[in-house]
């Protein structure tokens, strides 16, 4: 389907938005009357590029280009991340913020979705330097965000503590503390227990859930993972408890391969310590390429989106693909995995354990009570399990994949609401 493309985007080179753009084109013929309202699912509500200019530690004056974009608001305040990395477009933030949008709907807590970010490596900043990027970049947005309007999070290459400086600019600006306007800040600040090993964990609740439905044994299951941070480091500890195996882990620093299966905890303490996975004395070096190829049961990308293609995805061996990074798998190779009978396990649903926890987070900020850890990883795993378990049903009714199941029930929620609220004025 041939899409009316904004201005400010290549119609030669649409990006991660063009993905999504299919995405919703596939779920369109499911939305009965709500189809005359699919355009608003194609068009973010409110875009903010800025510039974000800081001192540098030798005197120097840099810019960066920054993003804030809100896809949908008809469900509540805008909900996503912050990442900081140096590949960062306006497509790709444009995108993450719609899948946040049906993430949100999926899962059914009552957000919008949104998404920010700045292009810039943080590896080649200060700690100062990185503090006055991020406290600059908050108060250029400052004028979206807020409790009740938009609540940034933690991303790709940042975390607490940028969380804390976000949060503390926000509150000198408005002249009063609002621990709400950001989650995932560290727990003195105001942040939830099991906030950052939430999205992990629920990667793990549906991949279990999607293994007990197809007859696929945890126990002995052998893992693939790329990324090891937060979600995939996580996601591969979750498995490993469960007895599976961790034979196979891909990050920016290499790939490493052990047929009997990693010492997880030694290996989260190496890419803790060194910075990634290269260089593991627990297993042997392979050929990034080769990673797709591996033998493995469960594959879990985890890392950045558009790592499944065309290309690759007739070399995944796996039964089972569980998506923790956001738009891992292209279209076109979503189409191949379906052709040879491989589960996969979108993004929008998988590895929504973040956003729910980041909303316990933000309730516990608003009543100014917290809760435990139990009781928090209990919540999360129902509402995820119960979440999967309609999407499953939907996927098996209207023979259609899980994605495209997880779309019609998301964008369902979405246009009900706005249908609902009308257009105004």
């Amino acid at each position: 389907m041939q899409h009316a493309l904004p201005s400010y985007l290549n119609p030669d080179d649409v990006g991660p938005w063009g993905t999504y753009l299919k995405q919703v084109d596939r779920v369109t013929p499911y939305l009965g009357s709500l189809a005359r309202w699919v355009e608003t699912l194609k068009r973010p509500k409110r875009i903010l590029i800025v510039d974000v200019p800081i001192e540098m530690d030798d005197g120097s004056i840099a810019h960066f280009e920054g993003y804030r974009v809100q896809h949908n608001l008809s469900r509540g305040p805008g909900k996503g991340g912050v990442r900081f990395h140096q590949d960062v477009t306006l497509s790709e933030v444009m995108a993450l913020s719609a899948w946040m949008s049906v993430k949100n709907a999926a899962v059914n807590v009552p957000y919008g979705g949104a998404k920010g970010g700045i292009r810039v490596d943080p590896r080649k900043l200060s700690k100062g330097e990185l503090e006055r990027l991020t406290r600059r970049y908050t108060s250029e947005i400052g004028l979206l965000i807020g409790p009740s309007k938009d609540i940034p999070a933690p991303d790709v290459n940042t975390n607490g503590q940028i969380m804390a400086w976000m949060m503390d600019t926000y509150s000198m600006n408005t002249g009063a503390t609002a621990t709400g306007v950001v989650t995932g800040k560290p727990v003195d600040l105001g942040g939830s227990l099991g906030r950052v090993e939430a999205t992990g964990r629920g990667v793990f609740t549906v991949g279990v859930e999607a293994a007990k439905l197809t007859g696929l044994p945890v126990e002995g299951a052998r893992v693939a993972v790329q990324g090891f941070g937060n979600v995939g480091g996580t996601a591969g500890k979750l498995f490993a408890d469960a007895g599976a195996k961790v034979v196979a882990v891909q990050d920016h620093t290499g790939t490493i391969y052990n047929a009997s299966g990693l010492d997880v905890a030694a290996l989260l303490e190496h890419v803790r310590t060194q910075g990634g996975v290269g260089g593991f004395a627990g297993a042997e070096s392979m050929a990034n390429d080769d990673f797709w190829g591996v033998g493995c049961d469960i594959l879990i990308p985890a890392a950045l989106e558009g790592q499944i293609t065309k290309d690759n995805a007739h070399r995944i061996q796996a039964k089972l693909v569980i998506e923790g990074a956001n738009g891992p798998t292209t279209p076109e190779a979503d189409d191949i995995l379906n052709d040879k009978g491989v589960l996969v396990l979108p993004d929008v649903i998988a590895n929504a354990g973040g956003v729910t926890v980041s909303y316990f987070e933000w309730v516990q900020d608003f009543s100014s009570f917290f809760w435990s850890e139990d009781e928090i990883n209990a919540r999360l795993v129902r509402i995820m399990q119960e979440a999967f378990a309609s999407i499953w049903q939907v996927a098996q009714e209207n023979k259609v994949s899980l994605r495209t199941a997880t779309f019609i029930v998301a964008c369902k929620r979405i246009l009900h609401a706005r249908e609902m609220r009308g257009l105004y004025p």
